[in-house]
C-alpha cells in the first residue's frame, strides 16, 4: 500500500483516483471543484484542503490539469508539489500538455532529485471508470519503472514512449488523428444526409469497410446508430468539444515548432476551434453541428 497526493480529481481524474483506492493505496485528492470533491469522497479518496496538505504525506503524487499553465503553476509555483513533498516522492503527470512545460515540469524536479514522468492518457470517461485507460509515458527508464504500478491500477496499456516530455508528444499525436478523423466522419454523415443516403445504411457500410475509425465506432455523431454514444444524449459530453480544440492547437504548435505542414489538422483546427466558441461544453461528436451550418 502506497500514500498517493492526487492533483485534479475531475471528469477523467476522479475515476482514476478512485481506481488508485480500489487498487489498495491511501489517496489524499485535492480539487477547486465541489461537486468532484464529493463524488471523490464517496468513492473513498481522502480529501484535502490544499496541495500541500494534499501531497504532505505522499509517497507518490499524481495531477491531472487542464493546461501547462495550471500543471507548471500547481507543480513548480510558490505554494506547490515541489515545495512541499518530501524527497524521493515520485510524480506523474497525466495532464495533456504542451511538450515545453512538460519538459520544464521534469528539468525542475529533477533538479530537486525527484523521479518524474508525464503520463498522459488515451479512453475517455468510460476507460477511466474501467480502469482500462492507455497511458504514454515520457521520462527515464526508472522513472517508468517506478511509475508502472500506478499506472496499472489506472490503465490496461502502459507504453514508455521515450525520454522527457515523449509521452506528450505521443498524445498530440494520437489526439491530432483523433481530432481529424472526428471532422471526417461527421462529414460523411452531412454529405449522405445531403445525397439522401440513410445514416443507418452509411453505418453499416462504413464501419466494415474502408472508411472505418475508432471515431466512428465510439463518438459517431448521428443519433441511434452507436449505443452510448453522445450524440443520442444531446451531444452532453463524454470528451469536451473544446479539449479536442486545444489537443489540436497543442499538434498543430508543436508542428510549427517541428517545421512540419499540418494541412488536415489545421482545417480540423479551424472547425473545432469555432465549435469551442460556440459550443466547447458539447462533445467532440458536435462537430456534425458545425459542418452542417447548425440548422
Amino acid at each position: 500500500m502506497t500514500t498517493l497526493g492526487f492533483i485534479g480529481l475531475g471528469n477523467m481524474g476522479g475515476p482514476m483516483a478512485a481506481n488508485l483506492v480500489a487498487a489498495g493505496h491511501d489517496v489524499y485528492g485535492f480539487d477547486l471543484s465541489a461537486d468532484a470533491v464529493v463524488a471523490a469522497r464517496e468513492a473513498g479518496v481522502a480529501i484535502a484542503h490544499s496541495v500541500a496538505d494534499a501531497v504532505a504525506k505522499a509517497e507518490v503524487v499524481v495531477t491531472m490539469l487542464p493546461t501547462g499553465r495550471h500543471v507548471q503553476n500547481v507543480v513548480l509555483g510558490d505554494d506547490s508539489v515541489l515545495a512541499h513533498v518530501a524527497d524521493g516522492t515520485l510524480v506523474i503527470d497525466s495532464s495533456t500538455i504542451d511538450i515545453q512545460s512538460a519538459r520544464a515540469v521534469h528539468a525542475a524536479l529533477t533538479d530537486r532529485g525527484l523521479p518524474v514522468v508525464d503520463a498522459p492518457v488515451s479512453g475517455g470517461v468510460a476507460k477511466a471508470k474501467a480502469g482500462t485507460l492507455t497511458f504514454m509515458v515520457g521520462g527515464t527508464p526508472d522513472a517508468f519503472a517506478q511509475a508502472r504500478p500506478y499506472l496499472e491500477a489506472m490503465g490496461a496499456n502502459i507504453v514508455h514512449t521515450g525520454a522527457a516530455g515523449a509521452g506528450q508528444a505521443a498524445k498530440i499525436c494520437n489526439n491530432m488523428l483523433f481530432g481529424t478523423t472526428m471532422t471526417a466522419v461527421a462529414e460523411a454523415f452531412v454529405l449522405a444526409e445531403r445525397l439522401g443516403l440513410d445514416a443507418r445504411s452509411l453505418y453499416d457500410i462504413v464501419s466494415t469497410s474502408s472508411g472505418d475509425s475508432w471515431a466512428l465506432r465510439n463518438f459517431c455523431p448521428w443519433p441511434g446508430l452507436v449505443e452510448g454514444s453522445a450524440a443520442d444524449n444531446d451531444y452532453r459530453a463524454n470528451f469536451a468539444a473544446a479539449l479536442m480544440s486545444k489537443d489540436l492547437r497543442l499538434a498543430l504548435t508543436a508542428a510549427e515548432e517541428a517545421g512540419v505542414d499540418l494541412p488536415v489538422s489545421g482545417r480540423a483546427d479551424a472547425v473545432f476551434a469555432a465549435l469551442a466558441q460556440a459550443e466547447g461544453h458539447l462533445d467532440a461528436s458536435a462537430v456534425i453541428r458545425e459542418i452542417r451550418g447548425r440548422d
